[in-house]
């Protein structure tokens, strides 16, 4: 019996320690869960800010030369010499070329000479004719004879007048043996050298010449942005931006920028096939940074937003009621940890640095921009150190950069 009583009270205590064990296990987790606090969020916030944002329009622009010459040679003859380099910028009326000149000096000899003898000529018949004309008075000859002798006045006359002309077509001919540049610009390749004869159907020209200060770039804009850019153009210039194409890490807002210009020319019609709109700007290149042939990006200004309330696109969050952004609200005392809540809001405008707020928040709430991903509704957080902000993109534009000269 005591035997039996031993290992009674052994399986009793077994049970018991067994017991213990899974409440421990069932219990004590949950307990250490409850006791143990939620660490907070580490995020990055930033204050609704009151400042004037310009809206603009992104394209996709081709530089073209603002004028484009290919200079022809106007007669036919070898070409002596060649006076400019290749690439080199020259003035509008800077001597390029010359072509032998002798032939056309020997035509505008001949043509002078012409001259001369149906001058002297006109002048005899002038004297004839008057003579004629006195002795029909007096009745010493006919009136068909002294007809005759007008006519034949009147007729060299009109030889002197042609031999007039023929030596200013002979003039400009001789003109034409020097080759100016047309414009002001800079030469490409050179298409013929000097020893080769040249013809005015010379399929490539001598040269071609590009103005590039200023130059000009054609850009293409949905037909839907007409009205923005008729209201721009009424108010005044439409301030345009070029950036580099493909730079800045694929991001047109960090591109650097290559110049500032302005609209000039809204075409005339939208393209039927496409649905768009051409416009081309002007630039003033003072630093070349723009070359015809190349694509920039091409912003530009409509209008502007002005105290407009901002904060960065990121801290602006999409959830099934619409846009909302995670609010920091203070705790409730001085040592409780902020609290975050979801607050609605209503976007006006966007672009790729900045979003404006037209309700739902007031200036200087502060709006998460970092670490939203972790939140919820009233999750509690702690808010980092902001990084400093990077330079700006944007270089000075010139000011009052010396224009190129006006184009003639």
């Amino acid at each position: 019996m005591a035997i039996r009583r031993r290992r009674r009270a052994i399986g009793v205590g077994i049970v018991a320690i067994v017991a213990a064990f899974l409440v421990y296990r069932l219990v004590a987790p949950q307990g250490a869960h409850k006791a143990a606090a939620t660490p907070p969020v580490l995020i990055e916030a930033t204050a609704a800010t009151l400042r004037d944002v310009p809206v603009t329009l992104d394209a996709l622009g081709t530089v073209v030369a603002y004028r484009t010459v290919t200079v022809q040679p106007m007669i036919t003859g070898p070409l002596l010499k060649v006076l400019f380099h290749e690439g080199q910028f020259v003035a509008k009326g800077a001597l390029l070329a010359e072509i032998d000149p002798r032939p056309y000096q020997a035509a505008l000899a001949q043509a002078q000479a012409k001259l001369a003898q149906d001058q002297a000529t006109l002048v005899n018949a002038q004297l004839q004719a008057r003579q004629y004309a006195s002795l029909v008075k007096q009745n010493y000859t006919s009136k068909q004879q002294a007809a005759a002798a007008e006519a034949t006045a009147l007729e060299d006359a009109a030889l002197v007048k042609q031999d007039q002309a023929a030596i200013e077509t002979d003039r400009i001919n001789l003109g034409y043996t020097t080759i100016r540049a047309p414009i002001a610009g800079k030469t490409g390749i050179l298409q013929v050298n000097a020893g080769n004869i040249v013809t005015p159907s010379l399929t490539s020209g001598i040269v071609t010449i590009n103005t590039l200060q200023p130059i000009s770039v054609q850009f293409s804009l949905p037909q839907q942005d007409l009205p923005a850019l008729l209201a721009a153009a009424k108010a005044g210039p439409v301030a345009l931006e070029a950036t580099a194409q493909g730079q800045g890490e694929g991001n047109a807002a960090t591109a650097p920028v290559l110049d500032h210009g302005v609209m000039s020319v809204l075409d005339n019609a939208v393209n039927a096939s496409t649905g768009t709109l051409t416009l081309k700007g002007r630039f003033p290149n003072p630093q070349l940074d723009l070359w015809p042939g190349a694509f920039v990006n091409i912003v530009v200004e409509v209008r502007t937003i002005a105290g407009a309330l901002t904060v960065p696109p990121v801290a602006v969050q999409q959830g099934p009621q619409g846009s909302f952004v995670y609010l920091v609200k203070p705790g409730a005392k001085a040592d409780d940890d902020p609290t975050v809540v979801m607050q609605p809001v209503t976007v006006g405008y966007a672009n790729a640095t900045t979003t404006v707020i037209t309700k739902g928040l007031a200036a200087g709430q502060q709006v998460v921009t970092e670490g939203s991903a972790q939140l919820r509704e009233g999750s509690r957080v702690k808010v980092m150190a902001a990084p400093a902000p990077a330079a700006p993109k944007t270089t000075p534009a010139p000011a009052a950069p010396k224009a190129a000269p006006a184009p003639t």
